[in-house]
């Protein structure tokens, strides 16, 4: 009966232990490497757009300081027909809350406005869920003859799980299309006689 310890010797045994060390070497590596990347991302982020809006700021003013106007413009609003929204706070303007809880489209989260002058409108963004976020939305409103620039950002800390989302896509890929969608969205509202 021939021996089966040779079968353990053979070049082939002693190369896969070998392999497996070096791949995992290898990958070892590359999560290292992928970990000191996501370490050097800023530490904060900013995602802007602007439309041109034929109207003035005093018509656009009110969509943005009356969180029950949000539904006419803002391109979350119509995701899930069996969102639960809240209002409390000032009716509008400073003070004013906004809370919404939604399925995976919308998640859960809240608005306060912190400021509303003529040209801008402050927020305070928080998410609650399907992550956890605190950001700040500013608008504002700059008068060009007849017309309005108007500018929609985002902005906040970039924590950890942020900069790693970010090496593979980033926030103003993510959001962009959205603030592209609700300022061609207020600009129609707006622009009606």
């Amino acid at each position: 009966m021939a021996c089966p310890c040779g079968a353990l010797n053979s070049p082939q045994a002693l190369e896969e232990p070998i392999m497996l060390k070096k791949l995992a070497l290898i990958v070892g590596a590359l999560l290292a490497a992928l970990l000191v990347f996501t370490i050097t991302r800023p530490d904060d982020f900013r995602v802007q757009r602007e439309i041109e809006i034929k109207a003035p700021p005093e018509k656009i003013m009110p969509l943005l300081t009356d969180f029950k106007q949000f539904g006419q413009w803002s391109p979350w609003e119509h995701l899930d027909p069996k969102m639960q929204r809240e209002f409390s706070g000032a009716p509008s303007g400073p003070g004013a809350i906004y809370a919404w809880q939604g399925n995976d489209d919308v998640g859960k989260g809240r608005m306060e406005i912190l400021s509303a002058t003529p040209e801008k409108v402050v927020i305070k963004l928080d998410f609650l869920s399907p992550f956890e976020a605190h950001n700040t939305a500013e608008y504002t409103l700059s008068r060009q003859g007849e017309n309005t620039r108007m500018t929609w950002a985002m902005f906040g800390p970039a924590n950890f799980l942020t900069k790693l989302m970010g090496v593979f896509i980033s926030m103003d890929s993510m959001v962009g299309k959205d603030f592209e969608k609700g300022l061609s969205q207020i600009k129609q509202v707006a622009e009606k006689p």
